[in-house]
């Protein structure tokens, strides 16, 4: 008996782990490859995203894209990406880690917009399947990647019911927006011009930098955004945080500014950090107070 307990117990296990790795594993947002592709290599040409699931008994329905920062050229995968969606796990919200195109792999605007948008629409069409609820998908992004968010937040479509693939059919417009310490203005003294630069080039038209410096962007139809950065950020300037507010403000829509005052930038989680880490509580209080963390049966 005690044999077949251990047998019973160590094959649980083994599919336990397995469920996990195939939950984890790193999936190309197109299968065919991407348009716009300059080659196959897996790290510069293809954008995947990863998906970390919650537990079933604590999982709300609710997910989030995740875009980690690195000024367009490289990205904080597991400080700003997989940490976080473990994170969100521990209360049950779906994690989606996505790994976008960069300058460092000779891509600029529009591809990183177009890989979050392609996340977006493949969450939202694979919901059924991943226990999703297709309108409790958000994006979150750190510093550039905060930009990525933001610009998803501000430019979106409904989808094109004409589409060969499905999953263009369906729309690219988050449901909410948490936007951690995100470069936000171009052409402005507290640009981030790194980000610039390798978002749209050294001598970009000034039409280009109007349509990238997302806080001129925001209308009533922008989505609910939580913001939060320190007051010693000296990378990225609270200016830039404060604008966006201010724009959501005057556009009416529901937002949350949290200013810490320690702190530099690129601090993710800031577990370490006296005060700066309670930011992440105040997101999962403001995800609550919008109904989010509501347990919901997906249809």
């Amino acid at each position: 008996m005690k044999r077949q307990i251990v047998a019973w117990s160590l094959l649980l296990l083994f599919i336990t782990g397995t469920n996990l790795a195939l939950a984890n594993k790193r999936e190309p947002l197109w299968s065919k490859g991407a348009p716009g592709a300059k080659g196959a290599n897996p790290k510069k040409d293809v954008p995947a995203i990863t998906i970390f699931k919650p537990s079933s008994d604590i999982d709300t329905g609710t997910a989030i894209i995740i875009c980690p920062g690195g000024g367009y050229t490289h990205l904080a995968v597991k400080k700003e990406g997989v940490a976080i969606a473990k994170w969100l796990n521990s209360f049950g919200v779906t994690g989606v880690v996505l790994e976008y195109r960069m300058a460092s792999g000779g891509y600029q605007h529009p591809i990183p917009l177009q890989d979050a948008q392609r996340a977006i629409r493949t969450i939202r069409f694979r919901a059924k399947q991943l226990h999703i609820s297709p309108n409790r998908i958000g994006i979150m992004g750190f510093s550039a990647g905060g930009h990525l968010a933001a610009t998803a937040g501000v430019y979106f479509d409904k989808g094109n019911s004409s589409a060969k693939d499905p999953i263009d059919r369906v729309s690219c417009r988050p449901d909410f927006m948490a936007l951690c310490y995100p470069v936000i203005a171009f052409g402005e003294p507290y640009t981030h011009k790194g980000s610039q630069r390798n978002l749209i080039g050294k001598n970009p038209p000034a039409q280009l930098i109007d349509q990238l410096s997302v806080e001129k962007h925001v209308t009533k139809n922008t989505p609910p955004t939580f913001l939060f950065l320190t007051d010693q950020d000296r990378c990225v300037p609270a200016e830039n945080s404060v604008m966006f507010y201010l724009a959501l403000r005057k556009a009416k829509v529901p937002a949350e500014l949290h200013i810490y005052r320690k702190g530099g930038h690129g601090t993710g989680l800031a577990k370490n950090i006296q005060g700066t880490s309670s930011w992440s509580d105040a997101m999962q209080a403001w995800l609550k107070g919008l109904g989010l963390l509501d347990k919901r049966k997906v249809k």
